[in-house]
């Protein structure tokens, strides 16, 4: 994408000032669109019981939005493209701040779920319009460091989720409050939309023949993804029956069509959703497998936390959200020091990130099993989230340079697509077997008694297993997350060791 091409000459004429005005809207934008991939998090036993909402539903809150998300990352950065950034971003927006409404709005567990898809969309259609804007609005001195304070947007947006959502339900109540949760972004949405209107260049269409969007290839990637995803949240609940089975198998099936597709509608001199000859280098696809295990992992944490938390250990919102502080500290610790230890240290930094992540999963896991449930508290936890999220904060702002660098320059652009749309998908396909793997465990054992209980005694042996069931299935899902980074740390290694001017050395 050149720069004429999606915003046009009086775009590059943008004075410094004016560029940074128009960053700030878009990463009011993207810290919106990404807070609310965790900010669910604590509310999730709320809406259990404000609902009636089953296991299943809790895990397509968080994995349907993540799916949408990343479905629609490619198409909307050629739309984009195709009819200028600024009215991309501006109409995903508006469709972000509606969709959080119906939300806050919805009176079943369908309603939320439905809304929550379409969240996915909106923030999915408006985010590639922010680094195809910081490319076209900053020259390459100062595109560095509007791509670093990105990066320390996206690290920060997410680790801050679960604390918003506890301070909104503690405001608001448990019972109503985590509606709260969604409609925060109707004011902030509204400011950003008219701050749009007035500090985006306004755009324009680009001159070039435009080849569409792989819509066939996007129907075969979405069905397959989503063949598969249905059986991984539904399956534990209806208790794998033999469609779960088939849906995984017609999943799998319509992948290996897709990729297909892809390579016939490449030779016929289209555009494909995923370029196949990108994965001509290893490296590269290394590396976005990379992306999609370790945003299975960084996802999936605080969704086991927090229904542990409050639907095991009986803490309210609040308190569920105050445990994720030092992985939020560690968080901004390390994508504030990530660009100076990459530029130092190259892919060693990546390594250190993922690896401290592992060790403080670890950490986290062994302490599950090991201290009584009723023992837990905040700081058993302290030590280890903070080292897990000094990892993620060094990890999460340059990995996708380090991905990118592993093919040719002029594909960085097709490469960068690829990426967030994996990160988006990881996202979707962790909180799936996370949550599978947390609800399919789950066994609270009947409390016995040697003579006549009083009700005190039967609410306490009662809260005791509901405590011993609870941490135990989050041991399981907890180790899961931890094998995923893992699996990351090895993954790492297929990329170059250091990046020069975005090419490989």
């Amino acid at each position: 994408m050149s720069e004429t091409t999606a915003v046009g000459a009086p775009a590059l004429a943008v004075a410094p000032r004016r560029a940074w005005q128009a960053l700030s809207v878009l990463l009011i934008g993207m810290f919106m669109s990404l807070l609310d991939a965790t900010i669910v998090n604590v509310a999730l036993p709320t809406i259990r019981t404000s609902l009636d909402a089953n296991e299943a539903t809790l895990s397509w809150i968080i994995s349907g939005y993540a799916l949408a998300f990343g479905l629609v990352l490619i198409p909307a950065g050629r739309l984009g493209d195709r009819f200028g950034h600024k009215w991309i971003f501006f109409t995903g927006l508006a469709l972000f701040a509606a969709a959080s409404l119906a939300c806050g709005l919805a009176q079943d567990s369908t309603q939320l779920v439905v809304a929550r898809v379409i969240q996915g969309l909106a923030g999915g259609i408006y985010l590639p319009a922010v680094t195809a804007f910081i490319q076209l609005l900053f020259p390459p001195r100062a595109r560095g460091k509007a791509f670093a304070i990105m990066g320390a947007v996206i690290g920060v947006s997410s680790a801050l989720g679960p604390i918003v959502g506890g301070l909104l339900i503690q405001a608001f109540g448990e019972k109503e409050g985590w509606r709260y949760v969604f409609d925060v972004n109707v004011p902030i949405g509204i400011i950003a939309l008219v701050a749009a209107i007035f500090l985006l260049p306004r755009g324009a269409a680009s001159t070039k023949s435009f080849g569409g969007v792989d819509w066939i290839g996007l129907l075969l990637l979405a069905g397959g993804l989503v063949a598969i995803l249905v059986p991984l949240i539904e399956g534990q609940t209806v208790g794998w029956k033999p469609w779960t089975f088939i849906s995984l198998g017609g999943g799998v099936a319509l992948i290996v069509l897709f990729a297909v597709w892809e390579v016939f509608y490449t030779k016929r001199g289209k555009s494909p959703l995923v370029p196949p000859h990108l994965y001509s280098h290893a490296a590269f696809t290394g590396g976005t497998i990379l992306a999609l295990v370790y945003f299975a992992a960084f996802t999936s944490i605080f969704f086991s936390i927090s229904i542990l938390w409050q639907s095991g250990l009986g803490h309210t919102a609040l308190e569920s959200g105050l445990v994720s502080i030092p992985f939020a500290i560690g968080s901004i610790v390390g994508a504030s020091q990530s660009n100076r230890f990459a530029a130092r240290l190259g892919r060693t930094v990546l390594v250190i990130g993922v690896g401290m992540l592992t060790i403080g999963l670890a950490a986290v896991w062994i302490i599950l099993l090991t201290v009584p449930a009723a023992d837990l508290t905040n700081w058993a936890l302290l030590l280890p989230l903070l080292v897990a999220g000094v990892g993620s904060g060094l990890f999460i702002a340059p990995n996708a340079q380090f991905i990118v660098a592993t093919v040719d320059p002029q594909e960085a652009g097709a490469a960068s697509g690829v990426i967030g749309t994996m990160q988006r998908l990881g996202s979707a396909i962790g909180i799936a077997v996370i949550g599978s793997v947390f609800f399919g465990t789950l066994v609270i054992e009947k409390p016995t008694f040697p003579g006549r209980p009083s009700a005190a005694e039967i609410k306490d042996a009662v809260a005791h297993n509901v405590a011993i069931g609870f941490t135990t299935s989050a041991a399981s899902a907890i180790a899961l997350s931890a094998v995923f980074a893992l699996v990351a740390f090895f993954l790492v290694f297929a990329l170059p060791r250091r990046v020069n001017r975005g090419f490989a050395e």
